[in-house]
């Protein structure tokens, strides 16, 4: 529909003002500041095609997952030396980097007595544990993780996910930290040195770092859900469309 003539001087005005407008808005769009570091994306590779927006999100969540974890493993080898020492590694990155391969592998931990899962977790908890404690620790929950996910890493269209499934790992996650900071050895010391509340300050970077695991298993499991109600919704929708959104005759 064209605007009538005599509209068009009125209007006019009013068009240019909006756009100035517009353009004004724009320029003062500033970027965020980064003084703490910048949000960097994963490269694209040819694997995302066979990828749903679940499955990209559930692959980056492990991702990171087991990045925490071996974060964790350096923090508490730094804080609990004589750990790595007690496998006979010649010094903590060699220890670092047979448990992150165990954990590629998905290689039983001898340690770990042919434990796995929460059996794993519940024994390398346990004061009567004399082994490496970090590293039993790390296996057994990157484990348990994996499991939670149905024994995979990466994630695509024929994948399923148990949002159950994932909400237990999260619950699994926060006893392993209460019973972490609350457990004793027979001499009265906590099983591993991890967060530190003292005259010298807080030092609660464990606790964080558990704490991201927790968020994303939790958020995982959420968007989990709503994939079928959502899936349910588009189907109302498609049916509701179906009947009102018909093209009509024009002639």
């Amino acid at each position: 529909m064209v605007a009538p003539a005599s509209l068009l001087p009125s209007f006019l005005p009013l068009a240019c003002a909006s756009l100035t407008a517009l353009a004004l808005l724009a320029g003062c769009a500033a970027p965020a500041p980064t003084p703490r570091g910048e949000v960097k994306g994963a490269s694209t590779t040819t694997g995302e095609l066979a990828q749903s927006d679940l499955n990209r999100m559930a692959t980056l969540a492990m991702r990171d997952n087991l990045a925490s974890l071996t974060l964790l493993m350096d923090k508490l080898y730094r804080r609990n030396p004589a750990e790595w020492r007690k496998a006979g590694a010649a010094s903590r990155e060699q220890a670092m980097e047979q448990v992150r391969a165990a954990i590629d592998q998905r290689q039983p931990w001898a340690p770990l007595q042919g434990r796995r899962d929460i059996a794993a977790l519940a024994f390398a908890l346990a004061p009567e544990f004399t082994g490496d404690r970090v590293a039993a620790f790390i296996v057994a929950t990157a484990d348990m993780l994996v499991t939670a996910h149905g024994g995979k890493t990466e994630f695509f269209l024929l994948d399923s996910l148990d949002a159950q499934h994932l909400y237990n790992a999260a619950r699994n996650v926060e006893s392993a930290v209460w019973l972490l900071s609350q457990r004793r050895n027979a001499a009265g010391q906590p099983l591993l040195w991890a967060d530190e509340i003292g005259p010298q300050g807080r030092n609660l970077s464990f606790e964080r770092e558990f704490g991201k695991v927790i968020a994303r298993l939790d958020l995982v499991a959420l968007v989990v859900t709503e994939k079928y109600r959502r899936a349910a919704i588009s189907y109302v929708q498609g049916i509701v469309g179906g009947t009102f959104l018909q093209f009509l005759p024009v002639r």
